[in-house]
């Protein structure tokens, strides 16, 4: 008898469940007219290149009714063909050929998130592609989608590689992955308008001679490979361009190096070679660590701006020769409100590295009619060690230093301005370090003899026909001028 009474309970247990899950099921909003929400109408990836996966992107469906909705299908339009992948909610797609899922319940007012993935084919082909596919959601017989864009780009594999005596030509960008090497002795010669990639942690070392030859219409690029627009001003996405200490003849002309570590590293610790370069209308920005930093070498610099590096916009160190000529250096790193403000200067000059463990001259440091400025209240440090030479000059340049750094010595300085606002146009939010109309740098503070041996500023504007040449990299055109330039 009691074996019957737990029977009869247990039969009445499951037919409670069987009746609450009919209920449950009946509860579905089933209605033909049933129709999902979504945050975007379509996915829109921006170039990726060929062969190489995108960034993970997703978007959100929403379920508006007062009552839960039974998703019978999600899938991709194309099937197992697309090259997209989605996955639902964090969970991968449990078809066969991993592109549908069925049967997707979502609550009264609930929402989920799908996302998606792409690798686009090679196309061997410069020229841009499109990949197009879609996301339908079948509900309740009722067909809607979500359209998934994704523009892909052929390139040149440079993997790891040995580089001897090449040219880099446009046809197609250069994706460098791991570590490639000029090797010594032979000359890696990169033309005009051509755009090198680095996939993260890549870099490029040179024993032997890089030409970098940009035009001011064509100039060569350096940036990551991650092109989407979250990643356009993320620093530390590359190591950097590395010129051994036994490198020479380098050049680099009318090129731009972005977000990466170390824009170029001149000179090494490990040989006392000391390595070369000429930089001639460079734009080196957004270095996690420095945008140019030398060791015990050579650079002749003219039209250059570093801006916005994470520790030193330049760093040289363990002595060496240099000159800057019509360099502007803006340090505005972590913008007006950095949480964590940057504590080195824009521009440090020694003579010594490790403490005392490296000792060299500097022949010669000079900057002329340049500005050193950015958003730390000194901009300028030295590391003088007496047992070897510390030569350098400041001639006719703004500076920002403490109030109590001396720029008398005539013997280290020329008509420098110290901690006057140069009124860039847009330091912190999209870089633009043109001058403004007001600058007080235009026309009256720059050599003009300094700026005969400079005629043109980095964009190819003439310095000698106003009415006097302006401080920096960049010379103040006014605007009908550069309408009328436009319109040419």
């Amino acid at each position: 008898m009691h074996q019957m009474k737990k029977l009869k309970s247990l039969s009445l247990i499951l037919l409670f469940f069987a009746a609450f899950t009919a209920c449950e099921e009946e509860n579905f909003f089933r209605s033909s007219e049933a129709a999902l929400e979504f945050s975007v109408d379509t996915v829109m990836f921006d170039t990726v290149f060929t062969s190489v996966g995108s960034i993970t992107k997703n978007f959100k469906i929403y379920n508006p009714y007062n009552r839960p909705l039974q998703i019978s299908n999600i899938r991709l339009a194309s099937g197992g063909l697309s090259n997209f992948r989605l996955n639902v909610n964090g969970l991968p797609f449990s078809g066969e050929n991993n592109f549908e899922t069925n049967n997707v319940e979502l609550a009264s007012r609930d929402s989920l998130y799908i996302f998606v993935e792409v690798t686009v084919d090679p196309n061997n082909s410069n020229n841009p592609i499109l990949e197009k596919d879609s996301v339908v959601f079948e509900t309740n017989g009722n067909i809607q989608d979500v359209k998934l864009m994704a523009w892909g780009q052929d390139f040149h594999l440079i993997d790891g590689k040995l580089i001897g005596t090449e040219t880099w030509d446009p046809d197609k960008p250069y994706l460098v992955y791991g570590t490639a090497v000029v090797d010594s002795g032979e000359t890696l010669t990169i033309n005009p308008g051509v755009k090198v990639y680095f996939h993260n942690k890549a870099a490029i070392v040179v024993k032997g001679t890089v030409k970098v030859q940009g035009t001011i219409d064509e100039p060569v690029l350096f940036q990551p490979d991650r092109l989407e627009n979250l990643y356009s001003e993320v620093p530390d996405q590359w190591l950097g361009i590395f010129l051994r200490s036994e490198s020479k003849g380098n050049e680099f002309r009318n090129a731009i190096l972005k977000n990466g570590n170390v824009g170029i590293q001149v000179g090494d610790l490990e040989n006392k070679g000391k390595s070369e370069v000429q930089l001639e209308n460079v734009r080196i920005e957004n270095m996690g660590y420095a945008g140019i930093m030398s060791i015990a070498s050579t650079i002749m610099g003219e039209n250059v701006i570093v801006g916005n590096c994470g520790k030193y916009s330049i760093a040289l160190v363990a002595g060496g020769n240099y000159q800057f000529t019509h360099t502007t250096i803006a340090n505005y790193w972590g913008g007006l409100t950095a949480l964590t403000p940057r504590r080195t200067p824009a521009l440090f000059i020694s003579n010594v590295i490790y403490g005392d463990s490296i000792i060299r001259d500097l022949e010669k440091a000079t900057f002329e009619n340049s500005i050193i400025y950015g958003n730390s209240f000194n901009e300028i440090e030295f590391g003088i060690h007496e047992g070897a030479a510390f030569n350098y000059f400041f001639d006719h340049c703004l500076v920002r230093v403490n109030n109590s750094f001396e720029v008398e010595n005539p013997d280290h300085y020329r008509q420098v301005l110290k901690n006057i606002n140069p009124q860039f146009v847009d330091p912190y939010d999209d870089y633009i370090y043109e001058l403004d109309s007001l600058s007080p740098v235009r026309d009256t503070v720059a050599l003009r003899s300094i700026s005969k041996k400079v005629p043109f500023d980095l964009k190819g504007e003439s310095r000698l026909e106003d009415a006097g040449p302006d401080l920096g990299a960049l010379e103040w055109i006014p605007s009908e001028v550069k309408d009328e330039s436009e319109e040419e």
